[in-house]
């Protein structure tokens, strides 16, 4: 399989990018094609210019990325007041465009999906959270976003798999453990080896 893996910490010793060379090296080894991006280290500028707004339904936009010829996604990033990193966000903005994950029809105010290769994503957060609270209390946003607002709409046929280390900050090394092989379990399920 295609697999695009976009990471979103700014520190190299965070549990993001533990997370992110484990898996890398386990799809790679397992004979998937991983590209990375690393938003941080590539100096990724989330912020839509004016233009670049101005222009978002009135002009087609080509897939730069490559997003189409993907068959799965990976995101690795922590979550931050409940929300996704600007960086993530910003590039989930400047890269799920207008005739590129979806076509928008303005007058029905619809949108038809554009990334039907888009087989299986795989969200892996950190959270200082318990999951308490980010299921009662706050209902759990970051995963409603990615789910409901960007790979439902744009790629609804994809599996869905998002796994939180919440109380990130405590984490005992037996509970990381069991974190990374429930994350190695996912991807071996999502990502299967072709035979």
């Amino acid at each position: 399989m295609r697999l695009l893996m976009v990471i979103a910490h700014p520190l190299k010793d965070s549990l993001s990018h533990r997370f992110a060379d484990r898996l890398s090296r386990d799809l790679t080894g397992r004979g998937h094609d991983v590209t990375l991006r690393d938003l941080y280290a590539e100096g990724f500028a989330p912020a839509l210019t004016a233009d670049e707004r101005r222009a978002y339904y009135s002009t087609p936009f080509e897939d730069e990325t490559g997003l189409k010829t993907f068959d799965g996604m990976v995101l690795v990033f922590p979550t931050w007041w409940f929300g996704l990193p600007a960086i993530l966000k910003g590039w989930i903005d400047r890269t799920f465009l207008p005739g590129v994950a979806y076509s928008h029809d303005p007058e029905q105010g619809t949108l038809h999906p554009g990334l039907p290769c888009l087989k299986s994503v795989l969200a892996v957060t950190t959270m200082g959270a318990p999951a308490w609270y980010d299921r009662l209390v706050a209902r759990r946003p970051v995963y409603r976003a990615l789910k409901y607002g960007v790979f439902k709409p744009c790629a609804p046929k994809a599996r869905f798999r998002f796994l939180a280390l919440n109380g990130a900050e405590k984490v005992t090394p037996a509970r990381l453990n069991r974190f990374e092989t429930r994350l190695t379990r996912a991807a071996t399920h999502l990502f299967p080896t072709e035979p």
